[in-house]
């Protein structure tokens, strides 16, 4: 299934993508809550019946002339509010990039344990614009990643047992203001300020069974799913980044024992995969620069359309907007004597 959040009205409706078209999940059944965090409440219950729905509108089985073509829906996150939003850590061809282009050996607890932080879940959205305040635009990047949303309550959830609490998958842009992630991380905390003003998500969210046939062996010595989904990214219909989702090194199971150990994991909570090679200006101006001495560094800039896409999983189009308003963390940083 393809489950969306789009607006209806003034309120946010939990819909099913089939065929082009959205249904209002209540219509499957009325029994199913038209909010995606009621639904995932009672996933275990709910997911079959609205399975069997979906398999009968693909088949002709039921019929509804009530239906919404996708391209005149007002789409948010499929998840408009998780109860948490971690984000992992997972590509080692990302991280080796960044450190090698920072001149700095890769760290070997990379491939000891995976880590995450945690951003801001209020500061979630779906397609459409993205709000920048001005230190946003000094090296504003975006971040290539798929998330996953957690369908079960759980804790201490061992590896081999976590993809059973993985509701499905969607993309993620983790957009990221450099200048002040790199200058509060000096003080080795966070990234916050760097981070939490947007994350998109979306379009919608994909559920396993229909991601079965892109299922492939994770890396070895590790546990868990792993998809064989091409991750890209276009700027402005240029094409800058190119990855696929199979090379995390790190699976979605593991991080979500890291997660779970001795924390309880709900329900809507969302965990992303992390960068994928190639994933992030950052990374790319890096390697531009240490290829040809003369390389122009590129960021996100006021207008941008930044589009990626994944097999399987869509295209997330978001449009880099400036907030109207001079308002500069950077302008009142306090100097040394």
């Amino acid at each position: 299934m393809k489950l969306t959040t789009y607006l209806k009205g003034e309120h946010e409706q939990l819909g099913v993508l089939v065929n082009g078209l959205l249904y209002d999940i209540e219509r499957i059944h009325p029994d199913i809550p038209n909010t995606m965090n009621m639904f995932l409440n009672y996933w275990d219950e709910l997911y079959p019946i609205a399975q069997a729905g979906v398999e009968a509108i693909e088949e002709g089985r039921q019929g509804w002339s009530r239906a919404l073509p996708i391209e005149e829906a007002t789409l948010l996150a499929p998840l408009p509010l998780p109860g948490s939003c971690r984000d992992g850590y997972a590509f080692r061809q990302h991280v080796a990039a960044a450190r090698r282009n920072r001149k700095v050996p890769m760290l070997p607890e990379f491939d000891q344990y995976p880590v995450f932080y945690f951003t801001n879940h209020h500061s979630i959205m779906g397609p459409g614009e993205v709000r920048c305040m001005p230190d946003h635009f000094e090296k504003l990047d975006f971040e290539l990643e798929v998330a996953i949303v957690v369908s079960r309550f759980g804790r201490n959830i061992p590896a081999a047992e976590a993809d059973d609490y993985i509701a499905g998958l969607m993309i993620m842009n983790d957009l990221s203001a450099r200048t002040l992630q790199l200058e509060e991380m000096l003080l080795n905390l966070g990234p916050a300020k760097g981070k939490d003003f947007a994350t998109a998500t979306g379009p919608w969210l994909v559920t396993l069974d229909e991601l079965q046939e892109f299922e492939t062996a994770c890396k070895e010595g590790h546990t868990g799913k792993s998809w064989n989904l091409r991750m890209q990214c276009r700027v402005n219909g240029v094409q800058v980044s190119d990855g696929n989702l199979a090379d995390m090194d790190w699976t979605f199971a593991e991080l979500i024992e890291r997660a779970s150990y001795g924390a309880d994991l709900y329900p809507g909570d969302v965990i992303g995969s992390g960068t994928v090679g190639t994933g992030c200006f950052l990374e790319l101006n890096g390697t531009g620069k240490g290829n040809d001495p003369n390389y122009s560094e590129q960021w996100l800039q006021e207008g941008d359309v930044v589009e990626l896409e994944v097999d399987g999983l869509g295209v997330l189009a978001n449009t880099i907007i400036r907030e109207d308003s001079d308002h500069s963390l950077l302008a009142i940083k306090k100097r040394g004597s």
